[in-house]
């Protein structure tokens, strides 16, 4: 089989609907919107979630939840991906975002304790997690907060 020889699998493909376009069509006149009423008129119909007057789904349900307006959201560090980094060397935000461990800081970065840290590091975060703090002075590095 070659490119030019490739077709759509019969009886998978319809000619489009044309309607009014005379009566001998079958789709003249009122162009198969019936006699009358909301849905044969132009801009007919009514609006998404709509029941007919009946209490609608989404106000059936009862609300759940909240969110908070005042989250702080971090962007997420683990100490495998600071291997990279040359042994006695300083992280910083600035140094993640340049090697492109972080593409966005978000409103902090917080480190970790996923993997292994196999050179001392000094790292300054806004947070870090009591494992990656253990992890890295276990390596001989320092962890700052900022």
């Amino acid at each position: 089989m070659k490119l030019h020889e490739l077709q759509p699998a019969p009886g998978s493909r319809h000619s489009r609907k044309r309607v009014g376009r005379g009566t001998g069509s079958g789709m003249g006149k009122t162009s198969t919107r019936g006699h009358k009423g909301q849905w044969a008129r132009s801009g007919g119909g009514v609006r998404l979630g709509f029941e007919g007057g009946q209490n609608p789904l989404y106000r059936r349900l009862p609300k759940r939840g909240f969110n908070n307006i005042h989250r702080k959201e971090f962007a997420i560090v683990n100490l495998e991906d600071l291997n990279k980094f040359a042994a006695g060397s300083e992280v910083t935000p600035e140094t993640l975002l340049e090697s492109g461990i972080v593409k966005n800081p978000k409103d902090g970065i917080k480190i970790l304790g996923d993997g292994e840290l196999n050179v001392s590091l000094t790292v300054k975060a806004n947070k870090f997690s009591q494992s990656a703090i253990e992890k890295i002075q276990a390596a001989g590095g320092k962890s700052e907060v900022i």
